[in-house]
């Protein structure tokens, strides 16, 4: 699953948050070679009792993701959607998790969405289609 084309900028980050970053980021590879059931099951569980993360608390977790990793800078975006609920999910929060393909041209894409926006994404995500996803609204407790 790729989309970006072009790294994405890091930028400074302190000691602990480029520590828990990555830290994410690890725990988040071998969790991008899961089965897709499997990984939804799994964050699912991660969620539970978390809030819904905010637009800003999911931005600034991407940032320190793509920061952190070339991989996930780049063209990783399954493991950046995952490394960045898990580090959202540190700090008590949960952004929607989604992976989804457009068609024309085709392309697969994992990235993770806040208050109902895509967050970090460059161009048209409505023009994907979301096949999986883990989502979260502030009434619901396992979703």
């Amino acid at each position: 699953m790729t989309m970006p084309v072009t790294a994405e900028e890091s930028v400074p980050l302190t000691w602990h948050r480029h520590v828990t970053a990555r830290c994410a980021v690890a725990v988040a590879r071998p969790l991008a070679l899961l089965p897709p059931r499997r990984l939804r099951r799994v964050l699912r569980v991660v969620g539970l009792g978390a809030r819904p993360a905010t637009v800003a608390e999911a931005s600034a977790a991407r940032r320190a993701v793509v920061s952190v990793s070339a991989r996930c800078a780049g063209q990783g975006c399954l493991q950046r959607s995952v490394a960045t609920v898990l580090l959202c999910r540190l700090r008590g929060a949960v952004p929607d998790w989604c992976t989804g393909f457009r068609t024309q041209p085709f392309r697969a894409h994992a990235w993770v969405a806040a208050e109902g926006t895509p967050v970090g994404e460059a161009g048209d995500m409505a023009l994907f289609h979301t096949v999986l996803s883990v989502r979260r609204t502030t009434t619901e407790e396992s979703s």
